[in-house]
């Protein structure tokens, strides 16, 4: 860079300075000091460095920047509206309901891959992306821009270890050290020392720069690349640089400013402040990424009726015969592939398949990177594990993330392994996200089926897997749409309706026969898709059984089927009867703990006959 070009630089983050205070001071909220911090950060990149489009941010093999510290929200649409891809007016209307521009990034926005602001987030979505230009042979590089805050979140370190085992330099972490929290200082302030250390015992390369110094700044992305580790940036900034009253001042955050203060602000700023107009952006590379279009048909699916296979075993039977057909696929694990069956992907399929050891909140972060570049991704753990990655599932449903999640050893139906290793409330967990779809298949078939439909289907997928052998019950030509359900006995006089799904579909199977015996019919459905639920299927069900309604799964009472589908019948005069896990299980045989905690056939026969 010339002089000129770092004078420009340099008025240019003061222009961006200048749309933030003015949108947030419009707005009535939000945090223009965290964007006055990074404002020569934000101008290097976007203005003198990384390679894009800005008529087309979502190109394949732009540099991918990802805004980990959300709450700066403005400064990356000022950006934006710098670079000419909207008009700069258009920032007047940020947090307004009906503007996209929110408080923070959501992807309603083009130049948005993922929702960030609950912190920690970012870096590992960097490193999916980053994994995911590899995979794609495109040589686009992954920005990720995080507070000094933030990274006391243990997710960012689980990011960072990964990101150094797999040597990705083609990513680089940006750390805005402002020194000042939300609530009061952070822990090391502006000891980069302390932070330089960290990164580096990650196999992270580092350097430290004044984050105010654009020939510093400059300098240092001048060596993006080199060697092959990550790059990790430490900066040195001022919460609120750029304006004397607020600078290096507590008590600012999340704090607009008032008509009188902006203006002063502003004064201060407009005598060096320059537009970005006419600035000559470097355009990506033009690479594309090979085609993979979703398939027209996968292989067919082999078992035999009566077969005993576990759902979990059928996941992984699934993955790799779908994965000769649909290059979309990846797959990726928290080193329990042996017992989700992904290894039988990852041994097919090695080039697609990424270990990401035991460290559930970046498996689902790096699930959510791939997306983002077109792959489908298939994520798999213990589904109690996925408990640790609550908030990053819950962020993927708010970045409408198209990634594939499969929790298996579910329920007490595990057995000796005992409470900590059961996954008892994820369906509540899945189905509480937005816009997700939740499927919890009873048989080798069904599982498979269900596979194919959520590789095929946009969006958040859940799929709840199982320990137990269970025997095939459908033939391998059956469909299962999301959505539907399967009405497997019934018969003219039925006294209730049992719904179940995974293993307690089978003791409902049983129950029906204990119950015929006796001279009582039931009609059991097997729900297999939770969320949607097939509802107008079961209330068909029920008003030939009296509205009578029992459902039974191997799951807590809160939030599971029972509650999906009390949610859906109440309003339409049903009763809905749970049986449910409704205390702390323990230890013990599968068959042991069905029984005593109240979900196998015996206890379904005793409530029907209760109720009938």
């Amino acid at each position: 860079m010339i002089e000129t070009d770092l004078e420009l630089l340099r008025g240019i983050a003061n222009q961006l300075r200048i749309h933030c205070i003015t949108a947030t001071t419009a707005a009535g909220s939000g945090h223009p000091t965290s964007c006055l911090s990074a404002a020569e950060l934000v101008a290097a990149l976007f203005f003198g460095h990384m390679r894009y489009d800005p008529k087309n941010p979502r190109h394949p093999n732009n540099d991918r920047f990802i805004l980990s510290k959300g709450h700066a929200a403005p400064l990356l649409y000022a950006a934006w509206a710098e670079a000419g891809l909207f008009p700069v007016e258009q920032l007047g209307q940020l947090r307004q309901i009906t503007s996209d521009l929110e408080g923070h990034p959501t992807p309603r926005l083009p130049f948005v891959d993922v929702a960030t602001g609950s912190l920690g987030q970012g870096l590992g979505i960097g490193v999916g992306m980053a994994l995911a230009a590899r995979q794609n042979g495109l040589d686009y590089r992954t920005y990720v821009l995080m507070g000094d805050g933030e990274i006391a979140e243990g997710a960012v370190w689980e990011a960072a270890s990964l990101a150094g085992i797999r040597k990705l330099n083609n990513l680089i972490g940006i750390v805005d050290v402002n020194r000042l929290g939300q609530s009061e200082a952070t822990a090391f302030g502006h000891d980069l020392v302390t932070y330089r250390r960290r990164f580096e015992a990650f196999g992270w390369r580092v350097e430290d720069v004044d984050g105010h110094d654009l020939e510093e700044i400059m300098e240092v992305l001048g060596g993006v690349g080199l060697g092959d580790q990550p790059l990790c940036i430490l900066a040195r900034t001022y919460k609120g640089a750029g304006v004397s009253f607020l600078q290096d001042r507590d008590g600012w955050h999340g704090k607009p400013l008032n008509k009188d203060e902006a203006a002063r602000a502003i004064a201060e700023l407009v005598p060096s402040a320059r537009p970005a107009a006419g600035v000559a952006i470097p355009p990506p590379s033009p690479l594309s990424p090979p085609e993979r279009p979703a398939p027209s048909a996968y292989p067919p699916v082999q078992y035999e009726r009566g077969q005993m296979v576990a759902t979990r075993e059928a996941y992984g039977n699934a993955l790799a015969r779908m994965g000769e057909v649909d290059l979309r696929i990846v797959a990726m694990d928290g080193d329990t592939k042996n017992s989700t069956f992904a290894e039988r992907f990852a041994r097919k399929f090695p080039d697609r398949y990424y270990e990401c050891y035991i460290a559930e909140q970046n498996l689902v972060a790096v699930a959510v990177g791939f997306s983002t570049r077109g792959f489908v991704p298939f994520a798999s753990t213990f589904a109690c594990f996925f408990t640790r990655a609550y908030d990053h599932i819950r962020v993927a449903g708010i970045s409408q993330a198209n990634i594939k999640l499969v929790g298996s050893h579910v329920g007490v139906s595990i057995g000796e392994d005992g409470p900590s290793q059961m996954g008892l409330e994820d369906l509540a967990m899945m189905r509480a996200v937005a816009g997700s779809t939740v499927l919890y298949p009873s048989d080798a078939v069904s599982a498979e089926k269900l596979v194919e439909q959520m590789a095929l289907r946009r969006g958040l997928c859940y799929l709840r897997t199982s320990r137990p052998k269970t025997p095939v019950i459908y033939n391998n030509e059956e469909e299962f749409p999301v959505g539907g359900a399967k009405v497997l006995r019934q018969k003219d006089g039925d006294r209730v309706t049992v719904v179940a799904a995974g293993v307690t579909l089978h003791e409902a199977l049983k129950a029906a026969d204990l119950l015929a015996a006796q001279g009582i019919g039931i009609t059991v459905i097997d729900a297999y898709s939770i969320k949607p639920l097939a509802s107008e299927v079961i209330l068909a069900a029920a008003r030939k059984t009296g509205n009578r309604v029992v459902t039974v799964e191997d799951h807590y009472a809160e939030g599971g089927l029972g509650d999906a589908v009390a949610g859906e019948l109440s309003a339409q005069g049903v009763q809905v009867h749970k049986l449910a896990v409704r205390e702390l299980p323990r230890s013990g045989k599968p068959e042991e703990l069905l029984a005593r905690y109240g979900i196998n056939a015996e206890a379904i026969a005793a409530k029907v006959r209760a109720l009938a």
